[in-house]
């Protein structure tokens, strides 16, 4: 038996025994996610518990290292934990934007104290992160933002940026504790005068507004900063460099989002939707050998990520295939669902989540950087197209 093979073992015997049952059952709706955070309220024991195990075992981040709260699992090992998982249809013990975006960045471009200060606070949750992005007038073309910190010195002053602005589709900004932010520090060059800043969201001049979707819930935020003060040591990176923080974190946060496509389940939707219709169980199959494809693809592009040895462009290409396949998926269930799929707000259709959950994907090819700007990249980077 190899050393691989052991640990499987050993992480099944102890999924078994420690996953909760009520933690084996499929996420209806996001109040089955645990987001963490100071002000989280846990839906029931068993998503605590089942917290506070992973959490002891460093596999909320397990290949993070343990000193800052990971397990210091080797790719080999957190597939393996991520298959055993899967096997048993263990939930994520927590939702965070801190492990799946802010997290990989601080680990290569944040300063030791910045490190030892944030990183355990992310892998145990307690700390919930959004993300201050996009802004009204800088959406795809991101770096154009106009939020702008200026650095205050002196006595009077003290030693801090002055943060003003405003961010759109912060997603749960409502409900975070500590923001990421790109912010203007230099007008002389636009992609050389941005800095990435890490302020409390609770700190004086921060506000947001929820902004109603079409889908009925609201994850996304307005936020406004009117001269919010935040202490110099709270730039990750160099000042003026923080576009190199943002592109770099944009790769984990397109990786996140392309997994979408993997869908919830481990199934085919074929196996789930049995349709009658001989033309929409054609289209179910020919959805299905798409999504293996997909599924093989995204294997060998998030070892090959993790390993530091991805295209620069290939997040990119995955962010735009994952999101216009769960967009397909999505369709699919809404036609075999016929008329009873459109039920809004009953029991039987669990408050209307096949509904709900289509139109949440309409957002899939904008959020992230839309699909024109994925594609764009794509034939300047990899295809080598002129002009793109």
């Amino acid at each position: 038996m190899t050393d691989l093979d052991t640990f499987r073992s050993e992480t099944r015997a102890w999924l078994e025994t420690n996953c909760p049952p009520e933690m084996r059952e499929p996420v209806q709706s996001e109040k089955d996610m645990c987001w963490g955070g100071r002000n989280w309220t846990f839906q029931s024991d068993a998503q605590r518990v089942w917290l506070e195990r992973m959490v002891e075992r460093g596999w909320t981040v397990p290949h993070w290292p343990r000193d800052y709260g990971g397990a210091g699992l080797s790719p080999a090992e957190a597939k393996v934990l991520k298959e055993e998982m899967a096997r048993i249809g263990a939930r994520s013990p927590l939702s965070s934007f801190g492990i799946s975006m802010l997290g990989p960045a601080l680990l290569k471009f944040g300063s030791d104290e910045q490190k030892k200060r944030f990183l355990p606070e992310i892998a145990r949750g307690e700390i919930r992160w959004c993300q201050g992005y996009s802004e009204p007038g800088a959406g795809s073309d991101l770096a154009g933002l106009q939020t702008k910190a200026e650095a205050v010195s002196g006595e009077e002053g003290g030693d801090h940026w002055l943060v003003n602005g405003q961010k759109v589709w912060t997603s749960y900004a409502d409900k975070a504790d500590w923001i990421f932010c790109l912010v203007r520090t230099s007008s002389e060059s636009k992609h050389s005068g941005i800095s990435f800043l890490l302020f409390d969201m609770t700190t004086p001049g921060v506000s947001t507004k929820p902004i109603l979707l079409i889908s009925g819930n609201s994850p996304f935020c307005e936020t406004f900063f009117d001269d919010v003060r935040v202490p110099k040591d709270q730039v990750v990176g160099e000042v003026n460099r923080g576009w190199d923080v943002a592109k770099y974190l944009l790769g984990h946060e397109r990786e996140m989002i392309a997994g979408m496509g993997l869908g919830a389940t481990d199934g085919t939707l074929g196996s789930i939707l049995r349709p009658d219709d001989p033309f929409l169980r054609a289209e179910v199959a020919a959805f299905d050998v798409d999504a293996l494809a997909f599924a093989a693809m995204s294997e060998r592009f998030f070892e090959m990520f993790k390993a530091g040895e991805a295209h620069p462009a290939s997040p990119s290409m995955m962010k735009y295939a994952g999101t216009e396949l769960n967009k397909r998926r999505h369709e699919l269930v809404m036609a075999a669902g016929g008329s009873d799929a459109l039920e809004w707000d009953s029991e039987r259709s669990s408050e209307g989540k096949a509904a709900r959950d289509w139109l949440r994907t309409k957002a899939n090819s904008i959020e992230g950087g839309t699909s024109e700007i994925q594609l764009n990249i794509v034939a300047k980077h990899i295809l080598g197209l002129p002009g793109a």
